[in-house]
């Protein structure tokens, strides 16, 4: 016994030695134990008093503790009794090897001593003193670990290999290949923190996928000993979902905003389109298959452009210099409180019954009226239509989106846009502004909804709070979705700075009752904790019915926006509809104030995904990114000027004259 506890020992050390983890195989209790005692050749374990000689109750132990422990080396399973010895033991090592390793693992093999087995015993039989060796083992102390904790410790194990294994065989490589190219592109949120990680799992997800079933078993194994837990639970970590999620065929636009939502739920928006190098092959074969290159080339529309039948009022004549003191006085900065009282027409009316008879038609540019700014393109050759409605004409107002809305903002952060009452918060958007603004709501019972107390028993919510803006819009947002539990009584809305980080440029604020939108914009400078009330709105319990009124105050400063003053009155060249609205009617209709001398100093964007026709719609990330890329030439002579969707509540205030002259407010 003494020459195989010799061979055992220093074969356990060469097993052990550079790996971090042994494991025991399955088997029953004295299952090893039986083949132990039917391994001995004939003749060489005979019965000693009442039991076989080498029947003994401290080498039971020992095998049925230790016997099944093995060890994992490059995807190979070594086994204690991997060694020769002549002698007796011979057939027995043999066996107990070849046994050992036809069973599949159980699990980590952890021990709470050093010693494992009784070296040796005493037997007094009458007088004589018997000396007995048993089979034993000494084992490093990175095997060994407190008693009370081995359950706990082989289950984390147990654990990691679950997780490990689940990614492994969940997570396609296309998802792993697709985050890399996003991380690559700096596309993805702390993206770049996970890359090391994901280069790692791509070659361990290699590896696996090579083996059969019996080795990727012993791989996993033989990994999680090996291997950064950060990588082994991948699966389980916010990556982990963004990558299952792709793997599962989310949308990858979806599955991007749920990973951004877990990783920085309040102070992230994703600064750009999101495409892989797959999407852009597609997007490039299905664009040169129909036919569709040139389309991609696009400039400045002009006047000499349009057609004269889409067209529902031109002024040829507003390039003429009115006398030197009609130009001076265009320049006095005009206050638009003092036209609160003008006669007021819907804009049906007035396209209907004033455009016929008017000659000129002038425009009062008020501060808030920068988000309608906007520009009318084409395509540069005589090409085929890449948008819907049929023609090549698009637009795109300023800040490059097809409808300037909050709302569009707030939906892309992820905010509440469906309900019965809304109030959303934006700003970072005209110029850089670090400040934390704030969306409150003071409500007929006291209660106040705010960062601090985002949801409120009336059914109100605060769903997004922005608190660092980044390289995107910032927004906050503000919902009930029903009228349930609404008080009867006013509602008071403002927006709050709570910390001033230098920020100039103010707010733009939006309130939505029941579908009707009403657009606010403060455009000066918030000193730290002053607050601006934007808007009340008055509930009737009874009627369920909403009153809005206006609190936001008028800005009259003039500031210069492409290239027009504003609160003048500017002249208008043209009025029209939008392209989609021109032959077809297509999506929602916008109606064009075409301004002299508005000259947009952006790259416009031609391609949003609402335009394309169906066969490249699901292109429309790819060619987004191309639209912004692609450069539109500036010219003088564009077609630049305000906008206003049907779908937007606003107003406009403009000088007409025809066979008289009059101030009309014209309602959207």
């Amino acid at each position: 016994m003494k020459e195989i506890n010799k061979k055992l020992q220093k074969n356990f050390n060469e097993l052990t030695e550079n790996v971090s983890l042994m494991y025991e195989v399955q088997m029953e209790k004295n299952e090893l134990w039986s083949v132990y005692l039917n391994s001995f050749a004939e003749g060489t374990n005979n019965i000693y008093k009442v039991n076989k000689e080498h029947d003994c109750h401290c080498c039971r132990h020992f095998i049925n503790r230790f016997g099944g422990v093995v060890t994992i080396k490059n995807g190979i399973v070594n086994s204690i009794w991997d060694f020769t010895i002549a002698g007796i033991f011979e057939p027995v090592v043999k066996t107990m090897s070849d046994y050992v390793k036809t069973k599949a693992i159980r699990g980590v093999c952890l021990k709470s001593e050093n010693i494992i087995g009784v070296p040796k015993s005493l037997q007094r039989i009458e007088k004589t003193v018997l000396r007995w060796e048993h089979l034993n083992l000494t084992i490093p102390n990175k095997f060994v670990v407190n008693k009370k904790n081995i359950g706990e410790k082989i289950g984390e194990y147990s654990g990691l290999k679950e997780v490990f294994e689940g990614g492994l065989q969940k997570i396609t490589m296309d998802s792993l290949l697709t985050v890399l190219e996003l991380i690559e592109q700096s596309s993805l949120y702390k993206g770049n923190e996970w890359k090391n990680n994901i280069l790692q799992f791509i070659t361990l997800k290699n590896e696996y996928d090579l083996c059969n079933d019996k080795q990727k078993e012993l791989f996993v194994w033989e990994k999680i000993g090996n291997i950064n837990p950060i990588i082994l639970k991948l699966k389980n970590h916010s990556m982990g979902v963004l990558l299952l999620d792709i793997s599962n065929n989310m949308d990858l636009d979806e599955a991007v905003r749920k990973y951004e939502a877990i990783v920085a739920p309040e102070n992230y928006q994703r600064p750009k389109e999101i495409f892989t190098k797959q999407m852009l092959e597609k997007a490039k074969n299905k664009i040169q298959e129909m036919g569709f290159l040139d389309s991609l080339d696009r400039r400045f529309a002009t006047a000499n452009d349009i057609a004269v039948n889409n067209v529902l009022f031109q002024n040829k004549d507003i390039i003429k210099v009115d006398d030197f003191f009609q130009e001076m006085e265009r320049e006095v900065a005009v206050n638009p409180k003092k036209f609160s009282k003008v006669e007021e027409i819907s804009i049906d009316n007035f396209i209907e019954k004033v455009l016929p008879t008017t000659t000129n038609i002038e425009v009062l540019m008020e501060n808030k009226l920068q988000n309608n700014l906007m520009s009318l393109t084409t395509a540069v050759n005589n090409c085929k239509s890449i948008f819907k409605w049929g023609n090549n004409f698009g637009w795109s107002y300023k800040g490059n989106i097809a409808d300037s809305s909050v709302k569009k903002n707030v939906e892309k952060a992820g905010g509440n846009i469906k309900g019965i009452l809304r109030f959303s918060i934006q700003w970072n958007d005209l110029e850089k502004d670090e400040n934390d603004l704030d969306a409150w709501c003071y409500e007929p019972t006291g209660n106040k909804i705010y960062f601090s107390n985002k949801i409120s028993s009336s059914g109100g919510q605060l769903d997004i709070d922005i608190i660092h803006p980044e390289n995107d819009i910032a927004v906050e947002n503000i919902y009930w979705t029903n009228t349930n539990k609404m008080s009867n009584g006013r509602y008071q809305f403002a927006v709050h700075n709570y910390t001033c980080r230098g920020g100039k440029s103010g707010f733009r604020a939006e309130l939505e009752v029941e579908g009707n939108i009403y657009s606010f914009n403060y455009n000066g400078p918030l000193k730290e904790g002053e607050v601006i009330n934007v808007v009340e709105v008055i509930f009737n319990s009874k009627t369920k019915e909403f009153e809005v009124i206006q609190k936001l105050p008028v800005e009259t400063n003039t500031k210069k926006m492409w290239n027009v003053s504003t609160n003048q009155f500017i002249p208008v060249s043209l009025v029209m509809y939008s392209p989609n609205y021109w032959e077809k009617k297509v999506g929602n209709k916008h109606i064009f104030f075409m301004l002299k001398d508005c000259q947009n100093p952006e790259n416009p964007n031609a391609f949003y995904k609402e335009y394309l026709i169906q066969e490249l719609a699901e292109h429309g990330k790819v060619l987004s990114a191309i639209g912004t890329k692609k450069a539109i030439v500036f010219d003088e002579n564009q077609l630049s000027g305000i906008g206003f969707s049907d779908t937007k509540r606003n107003e406009l205030i403009v000088k007409v004259e025809g066979k008289t002259k009059r101030i009309l407010k014209i309602k959207f």
